[in-house]
């Protein structure tokens, strides 16, 4: 009847999280090698990782083709990159080549050799010797007229490939150009491309 009844004693663990701290315990140098080496082996097999990086390199082609498609300079290869190099591209896009009809007549070209008609045959010669003498004359043209505009527009920059780059660029058909076309054919330059 006096008896005294005990209440159960509710041991209370001292909180050891400091407010702003991580909320668990430091790792050992040990542990935190270990997981180091374990991020820095990648997947076990090889077929996983090869997997990956030919995941990696077809993300970083496919943002570099996209970043050339909007005209972004950052992804532009070195010799795309200047103001030079870019009034060449835009000099060559807005004029109509020759060049840019070499692969349609070609292919008329030996259509008309395969015929088998000997008259055929003649004319499947002229149009590739025309051909021929139009894409010459062409390239020369474009060379005289790029070389005199770049003199005029940058006369202290370096024209030293740039003959090579703008020939280049026209001998390929517009819709293959890379990086794309800024401008139409038969558009006017901009004046200004120190920006």
């Amino acid at each position: 009847m006096f008896k005294r009844s005990k209440e159960p004693v509710v041991e209370e663990k001292p909180n050891l999280t400091k407010p702003g701290g991580k909320g668990r315990p430091t790792p050992t140098r040990r542990e935190a090698e270990a997981a180091a080496k374990a991020r820095a082996k990648g997947p076990a097999d090889r077929k996983s990782a090869n997997r990956q990086t030919r995941e990696y390199r077809a993300e970083e082609s496919r943002k570099i083709r996209q970043g050339m498609k909007n005209g972004d300079e950052r992804y532009f290869l070195p010799r795309d990159q200047g103001p030079v190099r870019r009034f060449i591209r835009d000099y060559v896009d807005t004029r109509f080549s020759i060049v840019e009809m070499v692969i349609p007549l070609m292919i008329i070209g030996l259509i008309l050799g395969y015929t088998g008609s000997s008259a055929l045959v003649q004319a499947s010669s002229i149009v590739l010797l025309a051909t021929v003498l139009f894409v010459i004359t062409d390239m020369f043209w474009l060379r005289f007229k790029i070389r005199r505009e770049l003199k005029r527009r940058f006369p202290d920059a370096s024209l030293k490939g740039t003959t090579y780059y703008a020939l280049t660029r026209a001998m390929q058909m517009k819709f293959m150009r890379m990086p794309k076309a800024r401008v139409k054919i038969g558009q006017e330059l901009p004046g200004d491309y120190d920006r």
